[in-house]
């Protein structure tokens, strides 16, 4: 079946004005990039531009200035940065809508790099301005759009403008995402697993009710695992509960029963009177939770189930921590959970996705980064997919 999306590789770029959409939405310390994981993660697709003939012109987003301009939140130091890890020259045209762009693009040859002032400097770009689009649209003959963590954002650069350019195309980056999305969910080699954790339902009410119609197995955890429990009638301490929340779980372990989706939650805890690393802890039971316990993490018992019932799955989506991770040793279960999807997925081919800032920063700290198929680094548009939700920035990079 083709693809509803044409891919930058697939297009013949050189000689090409290649507007090329991006994060580089990177922390700035003292005037210097402190993370340039964003800016290396795009850098293959970048540089196959450039190889085959391309003018590249970057656009991104920095911090938020709110229409206004913030010296603070100038791109140079991203551009600097990226510079020396191309090797290759990326001046600044600070004045994108007026006749600098024009001028500076003009002057591009076959190859060449350069990088637009802050998109947000201007209002258009967050307000979706056509008016402001259509002189980005000017500058080029491809839109790349390369910025799966914008896709939920219906912005100038990431909505407007893709509609209004002759070509449009995924970057590199993007289509690597929204392949291994599509095979996550849309067309999952089953059974297909899921892990949920994190501290609250409500956050996640949207995915969780999503999710239980598609999966068929939902692995809970965290602190949103006791909301459940609470709705089952356990006791659960003096642990971190959405206690107005007890219905709505109850109505999604309905929905689950109702779509043949597996509910499973810990059935044994790590708990401790406080949250620290350097406290006493116990394993209490179902049931032997006390009045002053704190449930931090699943217990060993709990990890092995979740651990043996997504043994058979051969898709797995994971958002969220089993527990409070940032505090050894409340990282025992989602160190074991993430150590064997990893190795599933190493050995087995099994097809593992992970997304959400909290996810990410714990599949690092269990080691196993390397080993999950796709680490989606989009946070609310990973949620947005997870909840089902149409993203505005993949939607205009579809094929008429």
């Amino acid at each position: 079946m083709d693809s509803p999306f044409l891919f930058v590789d697939d297009i013949e770029t050189a000689g090409k004005r290649c507007l090329v959409r991006l994060d580089l939405n990177v922390p700035l310390v003292d005037g210097v990039v402190g993370d340039d994981t964003r800016i290396r993660r795009v850098l293959p697709g970048l540089e196959a531009l450039c190889s085959a003939g391309a003018r590249v012109i970057i656009m991104t987003h920095l911090g938020r200035p709110k229409g206004r301009h913030v010296s603070e939140m100038s791109v140079t130091p991203v551009a600097d940065r990226l510079a020396s890890l191309i090797g290759r020259p990326v001046p600044v045209v600070s004045d994108i809508t007026g006749q600098q762009a024009v001028d500076a693009v003009a002057g591009m040859q076959d190859g060449d790099v350069l990088m637009v002032e802050n998109l947000r400097f201007h209002a258009g770009e967050e307000a979706n301005d056509v008016a402001f689009a259509a002189t980005l649209a000017a500058l080029g003959d491809v839109y790349v759009g390369d910025a799966f963590s914008c896709t939920h954002r219906a912005h100038a650069s990431v909505e407007a403008l893709p509609r209004m350019m002759p070509i449009v195309a995924a970057g590199r980056a993007l289509g690597d995402e929204l392949s291994a999305l599509h095979r996550a969910l849309a067309a999952p080699e089953r059974p297909l697993g899921a892990v949920v954790g994190g501290a609250k339902v409500s956050t996640k009410l949207s995915v969780l009710e999503n999710l239980v119609k598609r999966v068929d197995v939902l692995v809970l955890g965290g602190g949103m695992a006791n909301t459940f429990l609470l709705a089952d009638g356990y006791d659960i301490g003096a642990s971190l509960v959405e206690a107005d929340m007890t219905e709505t779980a109850s109505g999604i372990v309905r929905t689950a029963n109702d779509h043949g989706c597996r509910l499973i939650l810990p059935h044994d805890f790590c708990v401790a009177k406080a949250l620290a690393s350097d406290v006493d802890t116990r394993i209490a039971k179902t049931g032997d939770v006390r009045v002053d316990d704190m449930i931090l993490d699943a217990g060993p018992e709990s990890a092995a189930t979740a651990i043996a019932v997504l043994s058979d799955c051969r898709t797995i989506v994971w958002n969220g921590p089993m527990g409070a991770f940032e505090f050894p040793p409340f990282d025992a279960a989602t160190n074991a959970l993430a150590q064997a999807v990893a190795a599933r997925s190493k050995n087995d081919g099994v097809m593992s996705v992970a997304g959400g800032g909290d996810t990410l920063a714990a599949l690092a700290n269990a080691g196993v980064s390397d080993d999950i198929s796709c680490i989606s680094t989009a946070g609310g548009a990973f949620l947005e997919w997870l909840e089902g939700r149409t993203l505005p920035g993949v939607e205009a990079l579809r094929r008429a």
